[in-house]
């Protein structure tokens, strides 16, 4: 019995995490053995340029020797304690000082349990119960965000899920990204009523989509107006976009920011954090209860300590961008030599591609794209070794170790795939 088979006979999909199972593009999902640089390369030996690496975190590609040198150091001392470490205050004080909202921080252990905290936390402050989300923006998998949640969700034609009870969904107000009128109309007939606004400030669960020019400008001062927290999830655009965030990229501060596993070079882990009158809310200096054994775990920090180090010292990101904007470039070209509508663009190491007419400014214009002919594409490019995100509704990211060959090699891949699946 091979690894797929062996697999759906003992967990669910035969996966662990649902956009795995490869359910948009079709066929069987291949296992990773091992992932070196740009590179993963599966249980039968074929390597693929990955495009996913791990869903953004590993900016500095697979085992790279400043991550594995540093979880190699800590493995030897143990690799979980329960007790506060140095590793751990040496990471919030990375974050304090790189991320312009946060003046206080709280390591937690997944992005979702930083946006479920940040949501607890938001009720607390405010006194009231409602928040807004936008349609497609991905916040984890907590009860009251799995509505209109992009990515996995949307990728299995899921407007919710089973098992969340609407009590826990009836506080939860979806408007459409960038549509700054509705949410100054919300506000101004609800203000009263809502605790937060959560957003990704760059969209990456579904696919590429950029803030339009004013938007999170507005949001923030229609927040303000309305004595509205003003939520941050950067578990996508953290360190991705640009050093400080996308927050550092567009000069927009939230009152809350959360990160995720980008701050741990891969391994599980989570932070969300923001003004100090906020943070000095939660237990043990305030009320508002939130524990973890394994919150700032000594081998997560060990490896974030040494990926955000290199990334202060080295300031990757025009390169990346350039590396971005170029494969988007290539792609775009490719599909329309193909006669293929396609649309999109980078931002610092996050790309994406719609294969629509563009620009696309909302997960509502997202899914006019051509579903089956991605699906076809993405099934030619894998067979042509180049690993995109096995959905459409997903960003794409390029690391540190992508160079001019992994360049070459993959706009040439993408030629032939667009021309095998037209």
């Amino acid at each position: 019995m091979n690894l797929w088979d062996r697999a759906r006979t003992l967990m669910p999909g035969g996966v662990n995490s649902p956009v795995r199972s490869f359910g948009a593009v079709g066929g069987d999902p291949f296992f990773v053995r091992r992932g070196e640089g740009p590179w993963i390369e599966d249980t039968e030996g074929r390597r693929y340029l990955d495009y996913v690496q791990s869903w953004g975190p590993l900016i500095l590609g697979h085992a790279h020797p400043v991550v594995v040198d540093a979880v190699d150091r800590q493995l030897s001392l143990g690799t979980s304690y329960g007790a506060p470490t140095e590793g751990g205050v040496e990471l919030a004080e990375r974050l304090v000082r790189l991320v312009p909202s946060m003046e206080m921080v709280r390591l937690v252990s997944s992005g979702t349990e930083a946006t479920m905290t940040a949501l607890r936390l938001a009720r607390a402050a405010t006194g009231r119960d409602r928040f807004l989300k936008f349609t497609g923006c991905y916040h984890g998998h907590a009860d009251p965000f799995l509505v209109a949640a992009g990515s996995g969700v949307a990728t299995l034609g899921l407007p919710n899920s089973p098992g969340v009870p609407e009590s826990s969904v009836v506080t939860t107000a979806v408007l459409p990204f960038n549509d700054l009128d509705a949410v100054e109309g919300l506000l101004r007939e609800r203000g009263e009523e809502f605790a937060a606004v959560f957003l990704e400030p760059v969209m990456g669960n579904a696919g590429f989509i950029p803030p339009e020019p004013g938007f999170l400008e507005g949001l923030r001062e229609v927040t303000e107006r309305h004595g509205v927290l003003l939520v941050f999830d950067e578990v996508m655009t953290g360190f991705r976009v640009g050093l400080g965030g996308a927050q550092g990229l567009y000069g927009v501060t939230p009152d809350l920011t959360t990160l995720g596993k980008v701050i741990g070079g891969g391994l599980p882990v989570g932070a969300f954090g923001g003004r100090r009158d906020l943070m000095e809310r939660m237990a043990p200096t305030g009320p508002v209860y939130q524990a973890g054994t394994l919150s700032g775990n000594p081998l997560a920090t060990a490896a974030g300590n040494a990926q955000l180090a290199w990334l202060e010292e080295h300031d990757p990101y025009p390169g990346l961008e350039s590396y971005a904007s170029r494969l988007v470039e290539g792609v775009l070209e490719a599909f329309r030599d193909a006669g293929a509508p396609a649309s999109g663009q980078a931002i610092g190491s996050m790309w994406g591609v719609f294969l629509r007419e563009g620009p696309v400014r909302s997960f509502e214009e997202a899914s006019e794209g051509d579903a089956e002919r991605f699906r076809r594409f993405h099934r030619a490019a894998l067979e042509r070794g180049i690993f995109f995100a096995p959905s459409p509704f997903e960003a794409g990211f390029v690391s540190v170790v992508h160079g001019e060959e992994e360049l070459e090699v993959t706009l040439r891949a993408v030629r032939e795939a667009t021309a095998a699946s037209a």
